[in-house]
């Protein structure tokens, strides 16, 4: 049986449903499970019951310090071992994102995954094609972004959903495989474009300025999204390879329309004019 792990979040249950299109036998983990799944608190490692699992989809559990992050991965891929989970494989970060604030909890997990002693596979996942076009902020009368004229490599979620369901469909395949999952360049300006609105750049000190001033955010979150940031800006993330096509079978979504359709979906309700 395939496992899943956090199975509610937007990769994790996209993933299970790809799992279960292909007629897999798949189910989720997740602390607030769902009908059929079971309770996964990586925070309660004796509580990880990976008993029966053959392969472990390892969705990373990023949504925390470095240190709280690697704790709980290296907390389920001891439960693997323990309950004879042949076959792991873990969602990581492109290897051009090392200049990201969140690349380190990854590339230490990667460690852990390759010296677990389970077969293993790494998918190395370009950043979201939804989360660029997020992360455009609405301007009376336009977009504005940090990202300056760099582009990113985005990639639609469900792209990544179904490659890591076709590994974990057939792992012996993908054994031992690191694979860079990115798509085609992008940048602001071209999200702008499609939207029919103009694009106007702020530097980094504004854009941190704007997040520090965000109650929501976490205190180890601002750092992130600036590196997020800086790093497109610069033009650090903006290769694009095959493996995700490959893998898939077929050309991968256009992470243009998939950002344009996340930054509108992000557009404020226009106001109500008095007459």
């Amino acid at each position: 049986m395939i496992l899943v792990t956090g199975a509610n979040g937007s990769l994790g249950s996209a993933t299970l449903a790809a799992l279960h299109a292909r007629g897999a036998s798949a189910t989720g983990g997740s602390r607030t499970p769902k009908d059929g799944m079971r309770h996964l608190d990586f925070d309660d490692p004796a509580g990880i019951d990976l008993a029966g699992v053959s392969t472990l989809v390892l969705v990373s559990a990023g949504y925390a310090e470095d240190d709280q992050v690697v704790r709980r991965h290296g907390a389920v891929l001891d439960a693997a071992v323990r309950d004879g989970v042949r076959h792991v494989i873990y969602t990581s970060l492109t290897g051009a994102g090392d200049h990201l604030g969140f690349a380190l909890a990854h590339r230490a997990t990667e460690r852990l995954v390759r010296a677990c002693g389970m077969q293993w596979t790494i998918l190395r996942n370009g950043l979201y094609a939804e989360l660029f076009g997020g992360l455009l902020m609405w301007t009376g009368d336009g977009v504005e972004s940090a990202f300056g004229d760099g582009a990113l490599a985005a990639v639609a979620r469900a792209d990544l959903a179904e490659a890591a369901a076709a590994v974990a469909a057939d792992p012996a395949r993908h054994g031992g495989r690191t694979y860079e999952l990115t798509g085609t360049p992008i940048t602001a300006a071209q999200v702008a474009e499609q939207l029919e609105v103009p694009c106007h750049t702020i530097d980094l000190g504004e854009y941190r300025r704007r997040l520090l001033s965000v109650p929501e955010l976490l205190p180890f979150q601002p750092p992130m999204l600036i590196s997020i940031a800086t790093s497109v800006r610069h033009g650090f993330l903006d290769g694009s390879g095959p493996d995700l096509a490959d893998i898939l079978g077929r050309p991968i979504r256009d992470p243009l329309a998939t950002a344009v359709a996340a930054a509108s979906a992000a557009r404020p309700p226009a106001r109500a004019v008095d007459r």
